[in-house]
Formats: structure tokens, sequence, C-alpha cells
């Protein structure tokens, strides 16, 4: 697929996705949305971590609501069904971590987008923002999913209801992100990150992800099978070996993602 919406580049197992429409706030678009798609699912296959940002002001102001056309003819439920899910589906089933770069303002189902990634890393000047009431809409694109589970219900509807501005800095404090950092350091943090991810033990990181987001439906008994199970492929690893050895030879590691 040739990129008009987004850039792609494959660095040393980084892949990083760009969401390339400065002069909207990044705002989603159908074209985008079917390049993000693409995007995902490619890195899934070449890469060893994907970091997703956004150029310019804004990591991604939601929905191009000057892409939706005629009001009275939009149907909200087939798009998010046939173009959002898939999206937010691919990244919870990528292989690979993936990081959420926050460069500024995430509002809507772009706010949403950077919460469906594994670890959201935001610059202080950032901000995320429920804005759906604003237009009489309910939070989506996951939204009703992640809110409640990182902040409990009653942060998560105060969120929703009100649809205020929360800053990085309180996004970290309060659990919605990993963490939140000066807007100086903000790019160099994020690619250390990234590539301390891309050399790690890609099939443990795998079996992470699994692990973490089925432990949201498992009872404590399923999860511990399903642990064991997990634990027993990362035990037949390459990486595995690789560690102990280097552990006991008290040397760096060169995991090899196998």
């Amino acid at each position: 697929m040739q990129y008009e919406t987004l850039h792609y580049d494959l660095t040393d197992g980084v892949a990083l996705i760009t969401l390339a429409r400065p002069d909207v706030m990044n705002a989603l678009n159908a074209q985008m949305r079917a390049e993000l798609l693409h995007a995902v699912k490619r890195a899934s296959g070449e890469a060893r971590a994907v970091v997703l940002t956004g150029e310019g002001r804004a990591f991604c102001a939601g929905q191009d609501l000057g892409d939706t056309g005629n009001l009275n003819n939009i149907n909200l439920e087939r798009l998010l069904r046939d173009e959002y899910t898939p999206i937010l589906l691919a990244i919870a089933d990528c292989p690979v971590p993936v990081i959420a770069a926050v460069n500024g303002v995430a509002a809507g189902a772009g706010a949403n987008l950077a919460l469906a990634c594994d670890v959201v890393i935001a610059t202080e000047s950032a901000s995320f923002m429920q804005a759906f009431s604003r237009i009489g809409l309910m939070p989506d694109a996951g939204g009703t999913y992640v809110l409640p589970r990182k902040l409990g219900l009653a942060r998560a509807m105060g969120l929703a209801l009100f649809a205020d501005k929360l800053s990085a800095r309180d996004a970290a404090d309060q659990g919605l992100i990993w963490e939140a950092v000066a807007d100086d350091a903000f790019e160099d943090h994020w690619r250390a990150r990234a590539d301390h991810l891309a050399s790690g033990p890609t099939q443990a990181f795998s079996r992470i992800k699994q692990a973490m987001r089925e432990s949201l439906a498992n009872g404590m008994e399923e999860q511990l099978m399903l642990e064991a199970r997990l634990q027993g492929e990362c035990g037949r690893t390459r990486d595995f070996r690789e560690g102990v050895v280097a552990f006991l030879d008290k040397r760096p590691t060169k995991f090899e993602g196998r």
C-alpha cells in the first residue's frame, strides 16, 4: 500500500507509524483508517516493537468530522464495527509491544487509539479528552472498555460525562498512561524505550501481552493455568536460554527474539 496519510519507517526492529495529517490535527478519515490498519498489520509481521505517534502539534484529534458526509445518513455503527474495531484489535493482537508516543492532543477516538496501545508515553504538554458528549455521543473506539479498567468506574464516568481535558501528568498519576515526559526529552525518551523493547525477548513480550489482556476476563485458576502454559512456551525459546547463560556469565543479554 502507498501511504498518503501516514509515514512508515522500519529501523533496527522498530516500526514507527506517524499519523500525518497535521493540518487537521491528524484526525482520522476513511483513508487514514485503512492505511493505519495496513501499517499495524505490516508492523506485526516485520518489527520487534511498534511506535504510533503524530506529526505536528497533535497526536490525533479523533474522527474527522468533515469526513462524515451527510449527518442524516451517517451510520456510526457500521463505521465503528467495520473501520475502527479492526484497527483496535490489530493493535491488541500485534505480537510485539506497541507504544503510543503521544506528542500532543489526543481527543475522542484519538485518545482511545492511544489507550489501546500496550504502553502510552506522553509529552507533559499533551492531554487526553473524551470529547464525545460535546457533540451528543458516547465514548467509542474502546473507551468504555479501557477507561473503567484503568481508572475505575468513578473516574471513567466523570471523564465521559464532563468531557474534561486530562493533562498527561494527571493521566500518569492516575494510572491511565505509563509516563509523562518533559517535552525537551520526549523523543529521545520514547525512542530509547522502543529500542529497549526491540532488543528484548520478543517471544516473552508476546506472551506478556496475551496473559495481561486475558486476565481481565479470567478467574484465578484459569489465569494460573494460562500462565503455566505460556511460561512453558517461553522456557522453550532461544531467548530464555540466552537470558540464563548471560546471567550466569555476568554479561549483557543478546536476545534474538526467538
